[in-house]
């Protein structure tokens, strides 16, 4: 009689190659806890959970560069407006026992005051007001946005920015966005990635923001 036992490997042993999505299910939400600390901060790969799965994905290295010129973008969009603002990054976002989601970048806008110096999150924290993703389509991490409640959410992704609000309880889609309701984001951005390629991340931001000027 053969016996076939389990093989539990840890998770940060995974080797992941960029453009890797790995998706487990029947995760408990302890076990994420202690799959997040195995995996640590200083890391390339980003995770979701929702509904008891896991997905860990690697970015391609195409998708560092529209990361960084739409996180620019934001930001001269809203020195532009006079808006004070808290980037945070890829910070880890969490509503206990539900959902865990780690953005490329999100932004606090209208909740900037109250998130100033602070180094970790705490659980009574409001959600970023933007979140933005670069290679994002599965549902798990949609959801996971869903359930921490997370406003805005912008996807770039083949050469196409999708906006989705958050309206009772459920994403829909928009063509524009309401931190900045008097800009074309969704032709814009798509457009100055395209030209970051031809020109340059540094042109491609100054032509941008003469065209907003």
């Amino acid at each position: 009689m053969i016996v076939i036992a389990p093989v539990f490997k840890p998770v940060s042993q995974i080797e992941l190659t960029p453009g890797s999505v790995v998706t487990i299910p029947n995760i408990t939400w302890l076990e994420f806890e202690s799959i997040l600390q195995e995996l640590g901060e200083k890391r390339r790969s980003r995770i979701a959970y929702n509904n008891s799965t896991l997905e860990i994905r690697v970015p391609l290295l195409d998708r560092e560069i529209p990361k960084d010129l739409i996180s620019d973008i934001v930001k001269i969009l809203l020195k532009s407006a006079g808006r004070r603002y808290e980037p945070f990054g890829s910070t880890t976002f969490q509503l206990e026992c539900a959902a865990g989601v780690e953005p490329d970048a999100c932004f606090y806008i209208l909740n900037y005051q109250r998130m100033i110096g602070r180094r970790r999150l705490l659980p009574d924290d409001p959600p970023p007001d933007l979140a933005i993703e670069t290679d994002v389509t599965s549902k798990t991490t949609i959801d996971a946005y869903k359930i921490i409640g997370v406003p805005e959410v912008w996807v770039y992704d083949s050469g196409r920015l999708r906006i989705y609000l958050l309206q009772d309880g459920e994403y829909v889609e928009s063509d524009m966005s309401p931190n900045f309701p008097e800009i074309a984001i969704a032709q814009l951005i798509p457009t100055t990635v395209e030209r970051a390629w031809q020109v340059g991340s540094c042109q491609a931001l100054e032509e941008f923001e003469s065209a907003i000027g």
